[in-house]
Parts: C-alpha cells; structure tokens; sequence
C-alpha cells in the first residue's frame, strides 16, 4: 500500500516552506534566461536571417517534438525515481546545449541543439509538479500553484526586457551566455532540496498484487484523467484552443515584419506587455474563483484571448506608425497575455490539486505529450496558411475560431458537470454559478 513516509506536522506559512522557497527561486532565475534565449533566437532566425514562414514552423516543432515524444516517459520516470536528481541532470545538461547556440551558423544546427534541448526540458517538467507535491501541504497547493505562475509571467516580464536592452547593447551572444549560467545556478540551488520530501507517500506494493507492465504504467496518467469529467473537459478544451492558437501565434514573427522599420526591442516589449497581462490573471484568477469555476473562468480568457487575436492581425497593418501604435500593440498584448493566463492558470491549477503525489508525474507528463501534439499541428496549418494568405488572414481566422471554441464550451459547461456529479465528484460548476 502508499503509506506516507512521514507524519508532517502543522504547516505554517508557504513561504517559510524552505524546499518550496529553494524551488521556486531556481525556476525565477533559470525561466528569466529562457526567455532572454527564445528572444535571442527568435530575432537571430526571424529577423537577422529572415527565415521563411515554414522555417520559423520547423523550430516551433523541433521544441514540441521532444515532448510530444518523451512527456509520458519522463512523467513514469519522475514517479519512479528521485525527481531531485532529474531536476538537477537536466539543469547541468542545458548548461552546455544553450552556451552552443553561440556557435551555431545555420538553421540546421539551431534546430538539431532544440531538439536536444527539448529532451532535457520534457525530463525537467514532470519532475518539478511532482517535487512540488512533495514538499508542498495539501492545503497550500493552490497558492504554491499561483506563485509559480506569478513567477513565470513575471520572468516573461523582465526576460524580453532585459533581453531586448541586451540585443541593442551587447549582442544576441550575451542572451545564450546568460540563459547558460541561469542553469547553473538552478542547478546549484535544488542541492539544497531533500530527496524525499515530506508529503511524498512510499512507493510500496500491496502483498500478492501482480506488477504492472511498463505499458499499463504509462498509460495511468491518460486513465487518471479520463476518470474525471471536469478535467477531461478542460484539457479537451485546452487542446483546442491551443491547436487554433498556434496557427497565428507560431508566426507572430512574420506579422511584426510587417510593420515597417521594426527595432529588434519591439518584440521583447510585447512579450514583457503579454506576460504583466498573464501575471494579472495569475493575480486575481483565485478571486475570480478559478478553484470553483474552472471550466467558467477558461471560456472567459479564451474568448477574450481569440478576440484580441482577430483585432491584432487588422490593427497592425492598418495603424500608422507612432506613439498610438504603440500603445495599441502593447495593450493588445497584455490582453492576450491576461486571456490565456484566465485559460491555463485555472486548469493547471486543478489537475495539481486533484492528482495524487504518486501519479503526479504520469498525468502531468501525459498531458504535457498531448499539449505537445497541439503545439506542433498548429505550426504546420499556420505555415501553410501564412505562405499561401499572409499572416492578416492567419491571426483573423485563429482568433475567430478561438473565441467561437470558448463560447462553445461555455455552453457545455453543465454538461460536463453534471458528468462529475455523477461520478461522485464535487458539484458541479452550473450548479455552482
């Protein structure tokens, strides 16, 4: 049987939770040079080798591949062995693969470093939920959730600003050389994480109970949520949006070389402007009552998010250049930001609370192979769709088709939760309302 390895006792506050604090404070420093290397690579390949729609396509997929490919296996690994160790392998392994983009000459060796690159990612994910619910009180999973999405956001803040200050003053090299070291120090930091943290149940198996194959074992995170209505309904929606999304978002670089006399910083800027709309969302979704009305709360920042989508695509080709652009850019940025925090925050959020520390790491796996495979069609239609109508058409019909998917499950909503009601789970959101 899982018997918890220790009795843990009155939890105080979150933030005194130093393994929590230790984890958290590696993924600030490690998730600021993520960005600072997407917004290197994204000008190096996009704007200063002018790279074809299909080309930019190619290195969306050669990041989606790896989890599409590995999510369920590092998922049953990061169950099975010590998440710390994984944790700190894949942070020493990226040190050297982002410091090699430095050296990289063309597209094919970008593409090759990416995919090795995605291999350390897919085993870091899964094994950081589960780490979290380790060392995490049961009580407190929410906030420890909203505090990791606060700090993602808030590094997709500083990231592309600091990125685009060091593009202008000291080269996209300096972006590669910062992310490396990000690493490093993560890497540094989770040594001080225990190996077995104290919510962690043992791994023991019942007297007399038949092993289960590798094959049945990766297929209990699928199983897992399949048995519960209301996240299956979220992550079907989830998948939706993000294969509409990706046909306009996966070529945002080609829409921005329409605008005429660019500056390399523009990008960066509009990246910092999305993530203080996500970081908003990661603010107030708890109020907004997200653990409640999940499902509610993901219609809302889906339609918004597809709303803005339409509009950005007209307003960026029709707004003279100037101060109003600007401000317009911006603003619309920080809306879709804010929409697909209100769309991700509320469903992530809930599947960490309802999965089990055991099974932590399968389910989060699973549905990171299954974002993954969103992740990667998308590109492919986008690719198509910008070489044969321009990127205009792209944003205008992912942004309709994404607002008409949140009206959708809207209308589903009580649906789906009379389902849980029937399975014997919690109330359903329409009754909710």
């Amino acid at each position: 049987m899982n018997q918890t390895v220790s009795v843990p006792g009155t939890p105080g506050k979150l933030t005194g939770n130093k393994s929590f604090m230790l984890l958290i404070t590696a993924q600030l420093i490690s998730n600021v040079g993520d960005w600072l290397n997407m917004l290197a690579l994204l000008t190096m390949v996009g704007l200063r080798w002018k790279a074809t729609p299909w080309e930019i396509t190619a290195l969306t997929l050669c990041m989606a591949v790896p989890m599409l490919l590995g999510g369920p296996v590092s998922g049953y690994l990061s169950d099975k062995i010590n998440r710390k160790a994984m944790m700190i392998g894949s942070d020493i392994a990226r040190v050297g693969i982002v410091a090699a983009f430095i050296f990289a000459g063309s597209l094919w060796q970008v593409y090759v470093l990416l995919l090795v690159k995605g291999v350390m990612d897919v085993m870091f994910s899964p094994a950081k939920s589960g780490k979290m619910k380790e060392i995490v009180a049961p009580e407190h999973i929410d906030q420890a959730m909203r505090i990791s999405s606060s700090i993602e956001q808030l590094t997709k803040i500083a990231g592309p600003a600091v990125g685009g200050i060091l593009l202008a003053s000291a080269g996209i090299s300096a972006c590669f050389i910062i992310d490396s070291v990000s690493y490093l120090i993560s890497a540094v930091l989770l040594l001080g994480l225990p190996k077995i943290g104290q919510y962690r149940t043992a791994r023991s198996s019942e007297a007399g109970k038949a092993k289960a194959t590798f094959r049945q074992e990766m297929g209990e995170g699928l199983r897992f949520i399949y048995g519960i209505p209301t996240v299956l309904g979220g992550l079907v929606m989830l998948l939706a949006v993000l294969l509409v999304v990706q046909i306009a978002d996966s070529q945002l670089i080609v829409l921005f070389r329409e605008i005429p006399g660019i500056s390399d910083g523009l990008l960066g800027w509009c990246v910092a402007a999305s993530g203080a709309g996500t970081l908003l969302a990661a603010v107030t979704a708890g109020k907004l009552g997200s653990a409640k009305h999940p499902l509610a709360l993901m219609c809302a920042g889906t339609m918004l998010m597809g709303l803005i989508f339409a509009s950005c695509g007209i307003l960026i080709v029709n707004l003279p250049a100037g101060m109003l652009f600007n401000v317009v850019l911006y603003l619309s940025f920080m809306l879709v930001g804010a929409g697909a925090g209100y769309t991700f925050i509320p469903f992530f959020s809930m599947l960490q609370r309802r999965t089990p520390e055991t099974h932590t790491g399968r389910v989060f796996g699973t549905v990171n192979s299954m974002t993954s495979a969103a992740v990667i069609l998308g590109p492919v239609i986008g690719g198509a769709l910008v070489t044969a109508s321009g990127p205009v058409t792209a944003f205008l019909l992912s942004g309709i088709v994404t607002a008409l998917l949140g009206a959708l499950f809207l209308l589903l909503r009580g649906k789906i939760g009379k389902k849980e009601l029937q399975a014997g789970g919690a109330v359903p959101e329409s009754a909710a309302v």
